[in-house]
């Protein structure tokens, strides 16, 4: 049964095949309707094999996008089996508050695959989750839509009234829906406007002039053991006269004949007084001891005590351990007001420490058990990195569920914010990107040849780049890195990855690389100079991947229309050209061909040398080359058919 402001319907299944089969692609559009997609019920949901499927839609009038992509490792999956959809053939992921309309989309590059015992078939839909149970018979039927759910699957949409508050709401009289006398109105949770109930003790229809009556609870046999009297909106229970104990509960028994003595009851009163504040501090006691004994666990099982002891051997070491009560402290116990970001690996808060030193303290979301014992000991090994574009761990708080780590703060935002979100007039001029990308890769290149152990980071992305006051880049976010010993193989296995950053070998192999950052750093510079995101959704369905898309640009001797018009006001020819090289061999499929960062760091500070040379730029390069061949058909006029050598440069 659904809550009130809820309703089921019925939601149609897309489906997209790679055989001669038609695709179903289906949207649902409830814009200026009370009606909104419910946050809290539903999913959106991917059944197939390699499959890549989007939802995009309106929240609140504003743009929406998620995707969901599934795997199929081998023949069967049985290792999924039924019931879980966490990857192997079924992907499902939340969709936010306020949805008014969906349409699904598949990526055709990533639908199924023929050489293998499955359905040709991929289906996407969003669907009420409690409603639905993957089994791996789905991903190898080929009826899934006429067997199954016969073509389509419930759906919980959430309605409210109107598009104001309770309070905007009662201002108008005459337009207010909570006209019963005994009702109340409360502020819709999943959808515009508001709903109205009927007060405790009434039941009924709220939106009638007297649809909320009253109940008579004295009818309920089990709500009073005693003398029953209702009243309006609630009753009263007693015990009868002669009587005595709880009516409500426990039930009235009669009083003896022969009364206690006052100063006995005073005396047993006190006792029991006494014994209840006794009890009441021991479980208080216990409870504090309880809580402690929690917090030592924690701190051991992230190696707190190898930590401590490491510490103590090295003298003037900047790296503190945390307790939770400061970091409590420090945020306002967490406070949503202090958070400065929300992402894959965690939730970053900005915290003020007793000295008032301003901080960012970062929460994770989860942590590999298997990293648990050394958890302790990365930190301190990431605490003596180092480097001005790096941005410094201060330590770390290991009394926790999940350990916490406490980082410098770096007041003027991200990358992506500054080159995709920012609405003030600042122009990022072709130097300050240059100087970005510049200090960025030096951070990398001292992550991976001059950092002991070795660092590969393992999500680089313009999220992960932040900005201080100047501009000046600093790397951040070591969610995904891994320490690579010298004496080691250098890779490390996949553990997680941002779609449109990975790098394609990562995918095929799940081994981490010194290449894999090359890769992403490369999608990061297509960002950074094109102003374009890494996925987007505006155009066609050819260029919503922007590395597909610089692609084709280059194929096409296009390349120059791909960059940012500041880019393009500013950059010469040549400048231009060496760039799109350079994030050319940074995206090469095979990692072996990728150059390493020590060589991107090199070709970025030749790049930043040409930002200074006279040569001229590509607007004043295209007038000057209409003035050659003007001048060249002149000289060739005059010429009289007499054989001329022309040099020009």
């Amino acid at each position: 049964m659904l809550a009130q402001g809820k309703g089921r319907v019925y939601n149609p299944i897309s489906l997209n095949c790679y055989d001669d089969r038609s695709s179903l692609i289906w949207f649902w559009d409830m814009t200026g309707s009370p009606y909104r997609f419910s946050d809290a019920d539903n999913k959106f949901t991917v059944i197939g094999c390699d499959t890549l499927a989007y939802i995009n839609g309106t929240q609140g009038g504003k743009p929406y996008q998620s995707g969901c992509m599934t795997f199929c490792q081998n023949d069967s999956l049985s290792a999924g089996g039924s019931g879980s959809c966490a990857g192997l053939g079924c992907c499902q992921t939340s969709v936010p508050r306020d949805l008014d309309y969906i349409a699904v989309w598949f990526d055709s590059e990533r639908n199924g695959s023929s050489t293998r015992n499955f359905s040709p078939c991929s289906y996407a839909v969003l669907v009420q989750e409690d409603q639905f149970s993957f089994k791996s018979s789905y991903i190898t039927t080929t009826n899934f839509l006429d067997e199954i759910y016969n073509g389509s699957v419930p759906v919980v949409v959430s309605w409210g009234i109107g598009n104001e508050t309770c309070e905007e709401a009662r201002r108008d009289s005459s337009a207010y829906a909570c006209v019963s006398q005994h009702s109340e109105c409360v502020d819709s949770s999943a959808a515009p406007g508001y709903l109205c109930n009927c007060s405790n003790g009434f039941e009924g229809n709220p939106y009638l002039v007297d649809g909320c009556q009253d109940i008579d609870e004295c009818q309920q046999s089990d709500l009073c053991k005693g003398d029953c009297h209702n009243t309006v909106g609630g009753y009263n229970c007693s015990c009868p006269q002669g009587t005595t104990g709880n009516a409500s509960s426990s039930g009235c028994i009669p009083i003896p004949r022969q009364s206690i003595a006052p100063k006995v009851v005073t005396g047993v009163s006190g006792s029991l007084i006494f014994l209840l504040l006794c009890g009441l501090c021991f479980y208080l006691v216990r409870q504090r001891k309880k809580l402690e004994e929690i917090k030592r666990r924690y701190f051991e099982e992230h190696g707190g005590l190898d930590l401590k002891k490491k510490m103590k051997e090295e003298q003037n070491l900047a790296f503190r351990i945390f307790a939770i009560k400061e970091l409590e402290k420090a945020t306002n116990n967490f406070d949503d007001r202090q958070i400065l970001g929300k992402g894959g690996n965690g939730i970053v808060y900005k915290g003020i420490l007793e000295d008032r030193c301003t901080v960012a303290i970062k929460k994770p979301k989860l942590i590999d058990e298997s990293l648990k014992r050394g958890f302790g000991n990365e930190t301190l090994i990431l605490s003596r990195i180092n480097h001005d574009n790096i941005v410094k761990l201060l330590g770390c708080c290991l009394e926790t569920e999940m350990p916490m780590l406490v980082y410098e703060f770096v007041p003027n935002g991200t990358l992506s914010h500054l080159i995709h979100e920012n609405k003030n007039p600042f122009v990022v001029s072709l130097d300050t990107r240059l100087r970005i990308a510049y200090q960025s890769a030096k951070a990398l290149e001292y992550l991976h040849m001059e950092a002991s152990p070795s660092i590969i980071h393992g999500d680089i992305k313009p999220s992960n780049i932040l900005l201080d006051n100047d501009y000046n880049a600093k790397v951040s976010d070591f969610g995904a890195s891994k320490l690579i010993p010298k004496d080691e193989q250098q890779f490390a296995t996949l553990v997680q990855f941002t779609y449109g950053y990975i790098d394609p070998e990562c995918l095929q192999t799940y081994e981490l690389t010194y290449k894999s950052d090359v890769y992403s750093f490369g999608v990061v510079l297509l960002e950074l100079f094109t102003g374009k995101k890494a996925i987007y959704f505006e155009g066609p369905e050819e260029q919503r991947n922007l590395v597909t898309t610089f692609a084709l640009f280059m194929d096409e001797n296009h390349v120059f229309d791909i960059f940012d018009n500041q880019v393009k006001e500013e950059a010469n020819v040549e400048l231009i050209q060496e760039l799109s090289e350079l994030i050319k061999r940074c995206l090469y499929l095979k990692g072996e061909e990728r150059p390493t960062m020590k060589e991107v760091v090199e070709e970025l500070h030749t790049l930043r040398k040409f930002t200074h040379h006279p040569w001229s730029s590509w607007e004043q390069y295209e007038q000057d080359n209409v003035e050659r061949e003007s001048l060249l058909e002149e000289i060739m006029t005059h010429a009289d058919g007499k054989e001329l050598n022309i040099f020009y440069s």
